[in-house]
């Protein structure tokens, strides 16, 4: 995959090609699969890295689509596409792993029913973060 360093993304995307904003801190490029859609990637923490060797870039973790028809899956380093398997759906994969929901939650024991070593302990998580 070409890359090309842009101050904003053009209109319409070429095909094949990794656009890289440095001053939106994003990158964007048409979804490997040739479906044509948009695939926008902020990089920052919590999301996207990208790395540039001053020939090829890589970006992780993984690209998956799986709120696109495709469900295309795969990496981009250097430069080139790596595919893996098809991603699952995210709203099918939440609904199998949820546990059912219990009648009524549990009561939170009270002050009176915690032990001196819970208080103690809790005391210190508590001054701890401070």
């Amino acid at each position: 995959m070409n890359h090309e360093f842009v101050e904003s993304f053009p209109e319409s995307l070429e095909h094949g090609k990794l656009y890289v904003s440095m001053r939106y801190r994003t990158a964007a490029h048409l979804c490997a699969c040739g479906c044509g859609r948009k695939v926008v990637t902020p990089i920052r923490r919590g999301a996207w890295k990208l790395e540039f060797d001053g020939e090829s870039i890589t970006l992780f973790p993984s690209i998956g689509s799986s709120n696109l028809p495709c469900r295309s899956h795969y990496f981009i380093r250097d430069g080139l596409v790596k595919w893996l398997p098809e991603m699952e759906d995210i709203k099918e994969k939440k609904a199998t792993q949820a546990e059912p929901l219990k009648a009524e939650p549990e009561p939170l024991p009270s002050n009176e029913e915690k032990t001196w070593w819970k208080k103690w302990f809790g005391w210190l998580v508590f001054w701890g973060r401070l």
